[in-house]
């Protein structure tokens, strides 16, 4: 076995008493394959001694009307399904020294019945309730299953024991909870003096910050409670301070270069643009665009992110900004993540600049379109004009970052829907230029924190404020029983001139999900509930051409309603759609569902959105409190659904659905992280964490404005560290 100190803590987890190759081989496939993924292999939850009761003493917190939660240890002597008409509850019964107490289930009777078994011993935890037969009980508790032998220790000794996800592969090996604690217990045991500190004491010191062996030992095998908030907390900073140490590097690097092009404003083209709108533009915009225009005559690239609701006015925002650098002769791209949407900017824009160009004869801006299925010859003439600097203003899809586009001047950048391009496709755009100004513009609100972190190298503007004849949107849930009423409410509207998307989650039906088909409901429709009204049909398989000419119908009102799938999430404005049906609404993510609801009240009238699903979802009003790691896959979805939807009727502000989304599901995909090239984020709450990451923040960016390549012998653990696990980052690879 390796003997050196540096590396033996990447020596097998064989070694580790109570291991072995067998089982040694079943860590692999878990994915723990050294001593030190074992060691940092961290508990999922823990029991702590100090809120552990009898049940005599839980039963007069009960009666005291005791309103918080409290944790029993008790032993299976009994379990039962009880059937009504409506459902069927499980009863299990429980005993301790002191006395009786019941857990009843609702739902997931069938799950919960396999769980608890007569003679198990279980740690429950919930509020303590007093039924009206006088029976001790806990409803949905939180439960752990633990050994008789722990039962006795923990009330006896008091400690606090950890509680590990035991993959599969070490079931089959028979370890549980007991094995798992062992074996680590072991590990820490023998290797604690090996482990190596990853930050400088005088950031330990500054932070008051466990060090690193103390740390593992308490997150695993803690003091007390509050050596375990410490470890928690060591390990919360470490995580969020090196992914903001990167962001710093970033930032760094970009305000290090000087930018060439320098802009004159003069304003003139501005005001006859502004002159051309038909409505002022809002205060937030005014002062979006402020921050915007000094960043432009600085000597530094801007790289500010905008953020907005659907239609508070962004693409009117960066079309401004983009004709400051056409004012001093520069070109400026758009890019957007569909074809659809590029074509959809590109008509909104050249009517624009057509009007301006009439009421500005001495500076004719040119727009231009470049999406990747044009035909050749259009194509060709399209790139000469970009590479001779006849285009000003170029709008494409990822076309735009195809080798053979080349730029004349390209000096500003705008990217909108930013999270649906991956860091690697906004760098190669903004190389077209050189230190080229960049605004990247979210119709998905990022909550702070996330803001804070991800784009953290990013100045970020908001528009909080809507045009002033928006009205707030009316979102209503409904079962599908109700649809019959939805038609009719649908037909009476559109003779008030209503238009209407009914939108369907597929395209064709799925034998293997139960959802309605856009093309099946399509005809169905047609021929049934809105025979009298005129009904198109656009969905993703369409070419975008096809799509265009059906948007371009439903704008003349050839159309009263138009059966779509997501392909009308992004971009499509219609001014006179005010109503949206969404079916199986309980499908879709809360942003999704936001997006859409953003399609409609584009104008002066009151809009809705009709959010349908199954009517036993439908009907429940108030959710029970679960605890989602011991659900099944399609009990936890339901939950989440409920909560999604719920959530879609109570708030319409975009920031707060930002932050419900991310609660459910975790930053993840939502905003782009795993695009972003940032890793994986185990420890730190972006909601609850807020003021550990403004510290950690800080801190972070204080070190590179001081020591910008962590070469100060104060800092060798940093870059040690930075080097060691980042060096494959795209993000390190950049800044070099």
């Amino acid at each position: 076995m390796p003997d050196s100190k540096s590396n033996i803590l990447n020596s097998s987890v064989k070694y580790i008493k109570s291991v072995g190759p067998r089982r040694a081989a079943a860590f692999e496939k878990a994915g723990i394959i050294t001593i030190k993924d074992l060691l940092f292999y961290f508990p999922t939850r823990h029991l702590d001694r100090t809120t552990v009761l009898t049940v005599a003493q839980a039963y007069q917190y009960a009666l005291n009307g005791f309103d918080g939660e409290v944790t029993i240890i008790g032993k299976v002597i009994n379990k039962e399904i009880i059937r009504t008409r409506k459902r069927e509850i499980l009863k299990v019964f429980f005993k301790d020294k002191t006395g009786f107490f019941e857990c009843v289930w609702f739902s997931g009777v069938k799950y919960f019945y396999q769980v608890f078994n007569e003679n198990d011993f279980f740690a429950i935890s919930n509020k303590p309730e007093i039924d009206k037969y006088d029976h001790f009980q806990f409803i949905h508790p939180d439960y752990d299953k633990i050994t008789e032998e722990e039962s006795q220790s923990f009330l006896n000794t008091g400690k606090i024991i950890p509680f590990y996800k035991i993959p599969k592969e070490l079931k089959l090996t028979n370890l549980g909870d007991l094995g798992i604690r062992r074996i680590i217990h072991n590990a820490i045991e023998k290797y604690f003096d090996k482990i190596e500190e990853t930050l400088p004491e005088y950031i330990l010191q500054k932070h008051s910050l466990l060090s690193l062996p103390e740390t593992i030992l308490n997150f695993h095998f803690p003091e007390n409670s509050e050596k375990l908030f410490q470890a928690k907390r060591r390990m919360k900073f470490e995580e969020i301070f090196f992914l903001e140490l990167l962001v710093a590097l970033k930032k760094n690097k970009i305000q290090r270069n000087k930018k060439k092009h320098r802009y004159i404003i003069k304003s003139d083209l501005i005001k006859k643009f502004l002159s051309i709108l038909p409505y002022d533009l809002t205060q937030s915009q005014l002062k979006v665009l402020s921050e915007i225009k000094k960043d432009l005559l600085s000597d530094f690239p801007m790289n500010r992110l905008l953020q907005g609701d659907v239609g508070c006015g962004k693409t009117i925002v960066a079309l401004i900004s983009m004709l400051i650098a056409i004012e001093s002769g520069y070109q400026t791209a758009l890019m957007v993540p569909t074809e659809i949407l590029a074509d959809q900017h590109f008509k909104n824009i050249s009517s624009l600049i057509e009007k301006l160009n009439k009421n500005n004869p001495e500076k004719n801006i040119k727009v231009d379109l470049l999406l990747g299925g044009q035909n050749k010859s259009l194509r060709s003439k399209i790139l000469k004009s970009i590479e001779e600097k006849q285009t000003d203003i170029i709008i494409g899809t990822h076309a735009l970052i195809e080798e053979n586009v080349s730029f004349k001047n390209l000096s500003f950048v705008v990217i909108d829907e930013q999270h649906r391009f991956g860091v690697r496709q906004r760098a190669d755009l903004i190389s077209k230029g050189f230190n080229t100004d960049v605004l990247v513009m979210s119709a998905t609100p990022i909550p702070r924190t996330l803001t804070m972190t991800l784009y953290g190298d990013l100045d970020v503007s908001v528009i909080d404020e809507m045009p002033k004849n928006r009205k707030k949107i009316i979102t209503v849930l409904r079962g599908e029983k109700k649809l019959p009423e939805i038609y009719n409410f649908i037909r009476d509207k559109a003779k008030e001139n209503y238009q209407t998307f009914i939108v369907y989650p597929l395209v064709d039906e799925s034998d293997k999900l139960d959802l309605k088909a856009a093309t099946k409901y399509y005809d169905q429709l047609r021929s049934t509930f809105l025979t009298n009204l005129s009904v198109g049909l656009i969905h993703g398989r369409m070419s975008w051409q096809e799509k265009e000419e059906m948007m371009i119908k439903f704008l003349k009102k050839e159309f009263d309603v138009l059966v779509a799938t997501t392909v009308i999430e992004v971009g499509i404005d219609i001014p006179d759609a005010n109503i949206i049906l969404i079916n199986d609404a309980h499908r879709f993510g809360l942003s999704q569902l936001h997006q859409l609801r953003g399609r409609v009240g584009r104008g002066d009238k009151q809009a809705y959105c009709i959010l349908v699903t199954n009517d036993k979802l439908a009907a429940s009003q108030n959710l029970n409190k679960l605890n989602l790691e011991y659900l099944s896959q399609m009990q936890m979805e339901n939950y989440k659904a409920s909560v999604r939807l719920q959530s879609m009727v109570d708030h319409s502000d975009g920031f707060k659905i930002a932050e419900i989304d991310m609660k459910l599901r975790g930053p993840g995909d939502i905003f782009g992280i795993k695009q972003s090239g940032f890793p994986d984020l185990k420890f730190i709450n972006l909601i609850e964490d807020e003021k550990l990451i403004y510290e950690a923040k800080l801190s972070a960016f204080e070190i590179i404005n001081d020591d910008s390549n962590l070469n100060e012998e104060k800092n060798f653990l940093l870059k040690k560290k930075i080097i060691s696990d980042f060096k494959d980052n795209f993000i390190f690879s950049k800044i070099g």
